[in-house]
């Protein structure tokens, strides 16, 4: 059976004693948070547990140095979350960031593999 060949390329920034900050993950938290207004329905969209969607947003505040996340406390309205303009900026350039390198890797990945296709493999 004949598969076809493709790139699986994700970026995850690191600080430099080696602590992981961003990546696919907290985007896609980030982006949900931004959908549902909330971290607990953004968390449970993506089958996370709110604990562990709380440390990742707590890591990448520390390592920023900013907050992600406004919230409010529950009440007659219910509480909720939105993105800070830091969030809203770092999102876009992760996503931007990862689009670029994507793209260039594709190129470089076809450049490097596209040969597969005409590969002999009937050996």
């Amino acid at each position: 059976m004949d598969k076809e060949l493709h790139l699986k390329l994700t970026v995850r920034l690191f600080t430099d004693d080696n602590q992981r900050c961003f990546g696919p993950g907290i985007a896609t938290l980030l982006e949900r948070v931004r959908e549902h207004r909330s971290l607990r329905a953004a968390a449970a969209s993506m089958e996370m547990a709110y604990s562990k969607a709380w440390r990742i947003i707590r890591t990448a505040e520390d390592v920023f140095g900013c907050k992600l996340l406004s919230s409010t406390i529950g009440g007659q309205h219910g509480g909720g979350a939105v993105l800070t303009p830091e969030a809203e900026r770092l999102l876009a350039a992760y996503r931007a960031y990862e689009a670029e390198v994507k793209a260039f890797a594709e190129g470089k990945f076809e450049s490097a593999f596209g040969f597969y296709r005409e590969l002999d493999k009937g050996q």
